[in-house]
């Protein structure tokens, strides 16, 4: 195994690990002793399911979250700098990918170090894969504004770009608000304008739905507390 930084991604719920991750990940993991991790406690739980038989208490964690200074996050790779191998551990999905894992390797490769990104499922790439919309041509913008008035604006900018410029506009929200969301799409957004939702991406009740808004009235399905993502296209 090379010395790097490697990039390991997450299942995006309670799915095996057999449908979503190639068995080369689990030789990579059980080779590292350092792991930076969003989440400590789901990284631990993550890295069981990998390996039941690793021995945890023999792993060091680096927390890395929106809190994290930019001090600590350069400080996590002296591991790396002595010659042993690192893991990067999102909660769910790809690591640095609208992940806070994109700090630290930005640093690794101010330094020079190598980094290896390895296989594994992105809710954006999957959603984007199964709307049928424009996929040379892309943006995830994350979470929208909150506040009422702000939203609708967003929403309506969203729109605006993806006829301008032929691009598939992706965001998500809080589960427990994603109700809410749909309903300021329909309320906001053009009649033609197409909406596709992506639910639960490769767990069960899977749900990947692409119609115009004319047609999602009165159809959108129960959205609350799971993983959800909103594409908008022309």
């Amino acid at each position: 195994m090379e010395i790097a930084l490697y990039l390991l991604p997450v299942t995006l719920g309670d799915t095996s690990l057999e449908t979503v991750l190639p068995s080369y990940n689990r030789e990579i993991i059980i080779g590292i002793k350092h792991f930076i991790v969003e989440d400590v406690r789901s990284a631990r739980r993550f890295l069981k399911k990998v390996d039941h038989d690793i021995d945890i208490d023999s792993l060091t964690f680096y927390p890395l979250n929106k809190h994290t200074s930019p001090d600590d996050i350069s400080g996590y790779l002296q591991p790396l700098l002595n010659g042993l191998s690192m893991g990067v551990i999102s909660e769910a999905g790809c690591p640095a990918v609208a992940d806070p894992g994109a700090d630290v390797v930005a640093i690794a490769q101010r330094k020079n170090l190598k980094v290896v990104p390895l296989v594994g499922p992105s809710s954006i790439i999957l959603s984007v894969m199964g709307s049928g919309f424009n996929g040379q041509s892309f943006a995830f913008h994350g979470y929208l504004p909150i506040e009422p008035a702000e939203r609708g604006k967003k929403l309506k900018f969203l729109e605006q770009r993806a006829y301008a410029e032929n691009q598939t506009q992706l965001f998500i929200e809080t589960p427990y608000r994603n109700n809410k969301m749909a309903e300021d799409i329909l309320n906001n957004c053009r009649p033609q304008t197409k909406l596709c939702i992506a639910a639960n991406l490769t767990c069960e009740r899977e749900y990947i739905k692409t119609r115009t808004l004319k047609d999602w009235q009165g159809k959108i399905p129960e959205l609350s507390k799971i993983p959800c993502i909103f594409l908008l296209y022309k």
